[in-house]
């Protein structure tokens, strides 16, 4: 059999993405087209990473994207509605055509008018990585017996919004946007188009079946700083780069940094983490203790801070208390106010030591921005009004 050039191909693969998608960025091309080609070669590695196609409003071109991802992967299946026990079955199937899942719109199983789904939420986030079934009950009444389903597979979602932290941070976010009046792309016509993508795709499974043995079992060089799990969800696409050649292992680190910085700058920790770093960055800046009526002061000020705000009032002291006392000191106790003495009087407030052990562990490292904009607030020597 002739060597495909890997290289060569996968340009075509990206020249026929940006036929019909804009994406925001260059890095999102890169990831996208690594992605499409790793669907290939999915049992060479130990995790697959999602695709997750997000936006803030509909007609950003995330459908569109999702359509031509679906030329160009193995056994496309379509799974707008598909409940989780119909996908454990398609993934466990007999026939050994592992399916490669395409899910559009799913903010509607997800989003916040969305039940919880935990059943299909526990499929994709096993099916992250290989030999982790699902075990599930089948069967009628007392004859039921434990069945193991496999679920790994390639997944690749759509939809408006985020996702849940735990699929989300095994997924390459690709945040869509409507496209500016200069950003044209060509009309998608399926019975037109989708012949070229099933010939790059049929070229991509060939392509496969050279580079497995190369590609079972590499250990991509990361780029510096990527780590833990964006390292899980990086590394094939890497390991896809590296046997590629040419200009791809460049462009595949650097996409990489691009969009694990910007996952780090947009993702929404939770309600609690905000509330360990505003209170980190802007509260307790340059004093050890303050009372409580103070620290619900300066955070209902805050700008662009949920604080003010949160389901239709202002945070107050007894929740505030019952989110920080979900962390520990560093002596491995909740964190609790204390009595702070004042020139008014004695108050309950909290402590810069009893935060600085969450603090480390659960915020992001302060930015040159909130170290130097912050101004330092100094205990006051006036009396303080309960």
């Amino acid at each position: 059999m002739t060597a495909i050039d890997g290289a060569a191909l996968l340009n075509e693969v990206e020249a026929f993405h940006r036929r019909f998608n804009v994406f925001p960025t260059e890095a999102a091309y890169v990831a996208v087209v690594l992605w499409d080609a790793h669907t290939h070669l999915l049992d060479c590695f130990e995790s697959t990473p999602r695709l997750a196609f997000l936006s803030p409003e509909p007609g950003s071109g995330k459908s569109r994207a999702l359509e031509i991802v679906e030329t160009l992967v193995p056994n496309p299946m379509a799974a707008v509605d598909a409940s989780a026990a119909a996908l454990f079955r398609a993934v466990a199937g007999v026939d050994g055509k592992r399916p490669t899942i395409l899910f559009d719109e799913i903010d509607t199983i997800f989003g916040p008018k969305a039940g919880e789904n935990e059943q299909l939420r526990g499929f994709i986030n096993a099916g992250h990585r290989r030999n982790r079934p699902m075990f599930r009950c089948v069967g009628d009444g007392a004859n039921q017996t434990v069945q193991a389903f496999h679920s790994y597979a390639a997944v690749a979602v759509a939809g408006l919004g985020s996702l849940p932290d735990t699929i989300r941070d095994r997924s390459v976010n690709i945040r869509m946007r409507r496209r500016a009046r200069n950003e044209n792309v060509e009309s998608y016509r399926t019975r037109v188009h989708e012949k070229e993508g099933f010939a790059l795709r049929d070229r991509l499974a060939a392509w496969a079946e050279q580079v497995t043995e190369r590609v079972t079992g590499a250990w991509p060089e990361m780029p510096d700083g990527v780590t833990d799990r964006p390292a899980d969800v990086w590394e094939p696409l890497l390991a896809i780069a590296d046997a590629v050649g040419g200009p791809w292992p460049d462009r595949a680190r650097e996409a990489c940094v691009t969009l694990v910085k910007a996952a780090q700058t947009t993702d929404k920790h939770s309600l609690g983490i905000r509330l360990l770093t505003d209170l980190r960055d802007h509260v307790l800046i340059g004093v050890d203790k303050l009372p409580t009526i103070a620290i619900l002061d300066r955070l209902n000020a805050l700008d662009d801070a949920p604080w003010a705000d949160l389901d239709g009032k202002p945070l107050d002291n007894r929740r505030l208390a019952r989110m920080l006392g979900e962390y520990m000191t560093a002596d491995n106790t909740p964190i609790k106010s204390r009595n702070i003495r004042t020139a008014g009087g004695v108050f309950k407030g909290f402590h810069a030591d009893d935060l600085a052990d969450a603090w480390a562990r659960y915020c992001p490292p302060p930015t040159q921005e909130s170290a130097t904009s912050a101004t330092p607030l100094q205990p006051s020597s006036e009396p303080m009004d309960p």
